[in-house]
């Protein structure tokens, strides 16, 4: 089952409610003035006719072919937030811009069906290569730009375009000094010309069809977490993990005099949200799936009383980081699954 146990009271009011029942409506939310946001740099960057539809939503996401955006509904409410925080780390102001940038970028192809001319195959690839949730990619690869976790970029077509808009319209991302010496700089120019192009023309497709809307969620909000964690619980179910913590941390029979011990679950679940950012930015798995294997080591780490020096905290933690790349990686690219007790 799972635990909320971080979360504040008023937040574990919501755990029963129907997520259509808790009335979210995005213009009175915290959002509003991010979307705003992105409305403000689509305007400033050229485009004065596209104003993509954003809604409540189960996920992140564009729906193919429509230029419309979901939003996960748990940023809706301050308190869905703070359960959502308690589970996963909910996104903050600067990676939310970051999502809406990236699917912006969704919306503005299906808008303008850049997709389906022969400039934008001839730059990113055919738009019907099918999706694939384990791509293989190649890490530093010169050919994409980087933007959100992962190498994304690499994922498909659509997702090259989507994450080369984001980074064109960010307006801090200085594209042109910071990709002038990559391939991916020709996927940039690309935005930028075909911005020109249409910036003044209306789009082709001015409205689209959403997705699932919140008024339309009716589990509760226990069962929406219940069902989106249970695949990563499964994923990490008797894990092997003692030799390898033993190796990283001190075993309460190995512990000396003289020397300042802390506990190792504190220490892990203080510097839990670095590193689950920095192992799912640079690896592109799932960040449930680290957060899942993170809490995992801090519930053994606390069961085997292990604790860590203080003065070798640093060391500690590149240990334990390497560490939960290494298991992410190999559950990544399939190899072999995550190593388990035989």
């Amino acid at each position: 089952m799972v635990t909320f146990e971080k979360a504040p009271p008023e937040a574990l009011q919501l755990l029963a409610v129907p997520i259509r029942e808790l009335g979210l409506r995005l213009e009175t939310t915290p959002l509003a003035p991010l979307i705003e946001q992105l409305y403000s740099e689509l305007q400033n960057a050229g485009l004065r006719h596209f104003r993509p539809l954003c809604y409540l939503s189960d996920e992140w996401g564009c729906p193919s072919g429509q230029p419309v955006i979901g939003i996960p509904w748990y940023l809706g409410d301050p308190r869905a937030a703070q359960l959502e925080n308690a589970l996963n780390d909910v996104e903050n102001d600067r990676e939310v811009m970051m999502y809406l940038r990236h699917e912006a970028g969704h919306a503005f192809n299906y808008a303008y069906e850049l997709y389906k001319t022969d400039m934008w195959r001839a730059v990113f690839g055919p738009f019907r290569r099918p999706y694939r949730d384990d791509y293989s990619f190649v890490p530093f690869s010169r050919d994409y730009v980087r933007h959100i976790a992962g190498w994304y970029a690499q994922k498909h077509p659509d997702e090259d375009f989507a994450e080369t808009f984001a980074v064109w319209l960010d307006p801090s991302s200085r594209w042109r000094q910071r990709y002038r010496a990559w391939s991916a700089l020709r996927k940039l120019e690309y935005v930028d010309d075909i911005v020109k192009q249409v910036g003044d023309l209306p789009p082709l497709r001015p409205a689209g069809e959403t997705d699932i809307t919140v008024e339309e969620m009716e589990q509760t909000v226990a069962d929406f977490y219940e069902e989106a964690l249970t695949d990563e619980t499964h994923n990490i179910a008797d894990l092997a993990l003692d030799t390898d913590l033993t190796d990283i941390f001190i075993a309460p029979e190995s512990k000396h005099d003289n020397v300042e011990y802390r506990s190792a679950r504190e220490l892990l679940a203080e510097h839990r949200r670095d590193i689950a950012d920095k192992v799912n930015y640079w690896t592109g798995v799932r960040r449930t799936l680290v957060r899942a294997l993170l809490e995992a080591i801090e519930r053994r780490a606390a069961e085997m009383e292990l604790v860590a020096e203080v003065s070798r905290t640093r060391s500690h933690m590149i240990d334990l980081t390497v560490y939960v790349a290494t298991l992410s990686m190999t559950f990544l690219t399939g190899a072999r699954p995550l190593r388990h007790r035989k």
